[in-house]
């Protein structure tokens, strides 16, 4: 399973750069007004920027609602590097402009996908990526991984290459269960990821080692 970082913060990238586990990264327009990031030139220079440290894509996410506003702003965005994935809304727009990108060799990422019908309009529109977002509907009560499950079987029923991107990730159970279910990209906070290293296990035996090595050498 890749592993994407959920951010538009260069020190997070960088930090995940540098474990070595960094697949890729998705931002939007809510991850660059964190950092204090706007006006056009503003947001594609720093597109520019993660580009320059990832190796893998890098979700780009469109703002406009219709098919020509996508269009003009996804070439544009595409532009910038060739990693750019260009982010596209679920809606009857949205699933033409990653038909009329898909026909053109420009990656495309679908979110805010909450459904299994959702997902299998954006495979048939040529989707490299569909993004459910199992963190919000955990907090409607819905069951965000059974709808990662449920897009896995329709997926391979069929044999669609769209990619499934598990998004909205909370904790790192949920890389877990993504993993298992056979999600094939995580994102999600720099916090999730960090977390799968902390076992109470591993810091008891590191401090009885290091206390054995006192020990012996004293």
């Amino acid at each position: 399973m890749k592993f994407f970082i959920d951010t538009a913060n260069l020190a997070e990238i960088k930090e995940a750069h540098d474990m070595g586990i960094l697949d890729g990264v998705t931002t939007n327009p809510s991850l660059m007004a964190k950092e204090g990031i706007s006006g056009t030139d503003n947001i594609l220079k720093h597109y520019k920027a993660i580009c320059d440290i990832v190796e893998g894509d890098v979700s780009a996410e469109v703002i406009s609602t219709d098919f020509a506003g996508m269009v003009r702003e996804g070439e544009l965005l595409a532009e910038i590097d060739p990693k750019i994935v260009v982010k596209v809304p679920m809606i009857k727009d949205g699933v033409k402009a990653i038909r009329y990108f898909s026909d053109r060799g420009i990656k495309t990422n679908c979110t805010l996908v909450f459904s299994a019908g959702q997902a299998l309009l954006a495979a048939k529109a040529g989707a490299s990526y569909v993004s459910p977002f199992i963190g919000r509907l955990d907090d409607i009560s819905t069951d965000g991984l059974g709808l990662i499950e449920t897009i896995r079987t329709i997926y391979d029923n069929y044999g669609y290459d769209t990619e499934i991107l598990a998004a909205s990730v909370r904790h790192p159970m949920h890389i877990i269960e993504c993993a298992t279910i056979g999600a094939d990209v995580m994102t999600g906070p720099l916090s999730a990821i960090t977390a799968l290293l902390k076992h109470p296990l591993t810091d008891l035996g590191l401090e009885k080692f290091l206390e054995d090595y006192r020990k012996s050498n004293s």
